[in-house]
């Protein structure tokens, strides 16, 4: 959870780095959260749980796309690869491919390795 709040946290940060675990619990979190807006809702088609998990998409869009481009920043690539979201399907493998990548072992242009800073 702390992984997932640190994300929120830094919700307009495009800057410095993301390491894979805040990356990924932050992944995790929103399905987990997204699956259960869902099964609360009904699950129908048009009913409460479309209109929850819309919202609920619409309050961690931003803090998305920003953990996604400090992801980038900590295997060395720009953020503007975090635009192949829009390309269907190959852009999400491709994405998914950088986003299970190590960091970078030593600081990069957009800062220090996380892991090597202490919390």
């Amino acid at each position: 959870m702390e992984w997932y709040l640190k994300a929120f946290r830094q919700y307009a940060d495009f800057k410095g780095r993301a390491q894979r675990k805040e990356y990924w619990m932050f992944a995790l979190f929103n399905l987990v959260i997204m699956i259960v807006l869902t099964l609360v809702g009904g699950g129908g088609e048009g009913g409460l749980g479309d209109v929850l998990s819309g919202l609920y998409s619409l309050a961690v869009m931003v803090p998305s796309v920003a953990v996604t481009v400090r992801r980038l920043h900590d295997i060395g690539r720009s953020g503007w690869w975090a635009l192949l979201m829009i390309v269907p399907l190959i852009g999400a493998l491709i994405l998914i491919f950088f986003a299970i990548q190590d960091s970078q072992p030593e600081a990069n242009e957009y800062g220090p390795n996380p892991k090597a800073v202490p919390a």
